[in-house]
């Protein structure tokens, strides 16, 4: 998962530093000895960087009078006094962003990069955009295809940094009776519903103080900091059993049931998908090691299947069965 998480200074590449009193002259000669040189960087007596682009000084001492004006004189004349510097520790994806809002003369300048207030190099616009391009497909690698939400290998992470957490809630959420939807309507509207249980839950679980990810299937989970989620649970449960209804014939919805073969084979009245939710928090019980956490939630989770309808229960033994 490093590579998710990649710095921008990890792509960084050597850029030549020049003073701001170096003459025109000088850097004329060091970009006609490097042709592939896009740019190089100048440091000032403040110490901040400053940057002069290949193209924009060939074009200051293409005019008329250029060549004259400058070569005799400082470099200082001619730099960008305000390029866009960015830290070794920031993603490279959110420097991307940045580079693609400077103004359009600006927009393929390079990027220069700094660790600890000291210049460490700089980044082409070419090499950041395809260095883009291979962090979102390694993204891609670890989302769940159907919703797009962080899979097991991200899931297994978070629970791993969670049970450590001053404060935690695990919530396990699925669909009961699922199986018995996809026989019944086909697996294209079932993917429907869970992509539609997935947009729900963004809804709600989508704040820095939250995790949410899909397990696979009709399984999600969310992690939070907090001990604080049964008003969002119940506003879950209530505007999935409101989405639901739009998954089903008004027959089967009158009935409140279809008809197929249950978990046991037999053909039979099968009742609508439910939600339910598994919660498991550290508010009145400590855990030694996040295996525990799954197994008091595997625990908590038989109970939500002995229920029929959407229901909140805890490891504190509360049980809210909201059937509607």
């Amino acid at each position: 998962m490093n590579g998710i998480f990649t710095h921008i200074g990890d792509i960084a590449e050597s850029i030549p530093v020049i003073t701001s009193d170096t003459k025109c002259e000088a850097v004329y000669r060091l970009f006609r000895s490097n042709p592939n040189l896009e740019g190089v960087s100048i440091v000032g007596a403040e110490g901040m960087p400053s940057l002069l682009m290949r193209a924009r000084f060939f074009q200051q001492i293409g005019t008329q009078y250029g060549y004259n004006l400058y070569m005799g004189r400082p470099v200082e004349l001619v730099m960008n006094n305000s390029p866009l510097v960015v830290d070794y520790m920031e993603q490279i994806t959110d420097v991307s962003f940045q580079a693609m809002n400077r103004s359009e003369e600006e927009l393929y300048d390079l990027v220069l990069i700094t660790s600890k207030g000291a210049l460490s190099g700089a980044i082409s616009i070419r090499r950041l955009l395809l260095a883009v391009a291979d962090v979102r497909a390694e993204m891609a690698s670890f989302m769940n295809p159907l919703t797009g939400l962080p899979g097991n290998r991200i899931i297994d992470d978070r629970l791993c940094q969670s049970y450590l957490l001053e404060r935690f809630s695990v919530l396990y959420l699925d669909l009961d009776y699922f199986k018995s939807y996809n026989d019944s309507y086909g697996f294209k509207m079932g993917d429907a519903l869970i992509q539609a249980t997935a947009d729900l839950l963004r809804e709600y679980f989508t704040v820095p103080e939250a995790f949410l990810g899909h397990i696979g299937g009709d399984d999600f989970i969310v992690i939070l900091n907090h001990h604080d989620y049964l008003k969002d649970c119940e506003e879950v449960v209530a505007g999935f059993e409101k989405l639901k209804r739009e998954f089903y014939s008004s027959q089967d919805l009158e009935n409140n049931h279809v008809v197929g073969a249950g978990r046991s084979g037999l053909h039979g009245q099968i009742p609508l998908v439910s939600l339910s939710i598994a919660v498991v928090t550290n508010r009145s019980k400590s855990f030694a090691h996040i295996d525990e956490v799954i197994h008091e939630a595997t625990r908590i989770k038989k109970i939500c299947k002995s229920t029929i309808g959407s229901i909140i229960c805890d490891n504190e033994e509360t049980v809210r069965n909201l059937n509607s």
